[in-house]
């Protein structure tokens, strides 16, 4: 048994594609008999976050837990960067971070972002080792911190969903009109969204419609932008917004639709393209972040620069209008599918990591 603590945001139950992984993390590590505490910050602004370094009740939690491994999101990193400067040298067990993407690696302005690649580098150097969700993030982190440190890639998966999609249900699906275009991910402007309406609103009238699933409160003021930009084009009958979906009814999504497009302008991995390819669902994203690791554009999907609408369009209109491709593409995509590790595969490399890490510690000198 291994005796692990895990820092995050919130409640583990907080859908996304970065707590989807921590969570079947944390149900896999229970299921082999480990011992798995999780302690939850607050939710607060970023300044907000970088005062709970001074919390003094969790600081004394982590100071006297019988750890022998403490994980950490790394989606706080700005709550734990002095902290962990402090627990340096007075705990015992090592401290590893999950990393799902970096902060710093968003699309915003070069000055903010030179901030944030400050604070998240001072903690990345801060810690023992790293759980990587691709290597793309592996990349990224090692540009702040150099290689060197323990770290373990472990892919996110896509067969949490049961799959009954047979390929004449491939076939079948493809001659079905117009496209049907599915988008899934919390309304926040990283997900791309806006350029996919937007995309859509170029399109002929008739040759394709959206779904949208996610989360709408996640950010208001996108969220109304977004209902601006369907009713500015007078997409209203072309466009439905599902909102937030049991798993249940989002596989029947999934089940129904063509294609999966989330042109993010970055994704640490993207777990939901590999969910979508499970169904058969080719996908577009961009070229920003991993989605490259799922996505071979032209074979399993698109890519596409963030961005970038006109090649959206193309996309779009290619598929809409060779349904014999839709289906090589669908094809190519549960294929894609089939062939990548599973969440049982993934967790298992993870708890193998953790406990090298947690057996040797007391033999490495403190960095």
């Amino acid at each position: 048994m291994v005796r692990i603590g895990l820092v995050i945001y919130g409640s583990l139950e907080t859908i996304s594609g970065g707590y989807l992984y921590d969570r079947v993390l944390v149900a896999h590590l229970r299921e082999q008999g480990d011992h798995v505490e999780v302690i939850s910050q607050c939710w607060k602004h970023y300044t907000g976050h970088l005062i709970q370094n001074f919390d003094r009740d969790v600081y004394q939690h982590l100071l006297h837990a019988d750890y022998d491994v403490l994980l950490q999101d790394e989606l706080n990193h700005s709550s734990l960067v002095l902290m962990n400067r402090r627990l340096r040298g007075r705990v015992a067990y090592p401290i590893v971070s999950i990393v799902h993407h970096l902060r710093c690696s968003e699309a915003r302005p070069v000055w903010q972002n030179v901030g944030y690649r400050a604070v998240e580098q001072r903690y990345l150097r801060g810690v023992d080792g790293f759980v990587f969700n691709s290597q793309t993030t592996r990349a990224a982190v090692e540009k702040l911190t150099g290689p060197g440190r323990p770290s373990v890639v472990a892919h996110p998966a896509g067969d949490r969903f049961t799959v009954d999609l047979t390929d004449a249900g491939i076939v079948h699906r493809a001659a079905e009109q117009p496209l049907r275009v599915l988008f899934v991910g919390n309304l926040i402007e990283r997900k791309g969204l806006h350029i996919l309406i937007e995309a859509l609103s170029r399109l002929p009238a008739g040759t394709a419609d959206l779904t949208i699933v996610g989360n709408q409160a996640s950010d208001r003021a996108y969220t109304a932008r977004i209902h601006a930009l369907i009713a500015r084009y007078g997409l209203e009958s072309t466009v439905r917004l599902a909102g937030t979906l049991s798993d249940s009814e989002l596989a029947g999504e999934m089940r129904r639709s063509h294609v999966l497009a989330v042109p993010s302008s970055y994704e640490g991995f993207g777990i939901v393209y590999l969910e979508g390819m499970g169904f058969g669902l080719p996908g577009i994203a961009s070229t920003a972040g991993a989605a490259g690791e799922i996505i071979a554009d032209g074979t399993t999907g698109f890519l596409a620069a963030p961005g970038d609408v006109s090649a959206l369009v193309s996309h779009l209109t290619r598929l809409a209008a060779d349904r014999s491709l839709l289906i090589k593409m669908s094809r190519a995509a549960r294929r894609r599918f089939e062939a990548h590790p599973t969440w049982a595969e993934s967790t298992a490399a993870i708890r193998a990591f953790l406990q090298g890490m947690a057996l040797p510690h007391q033999e490495r000198p403190i960095p």
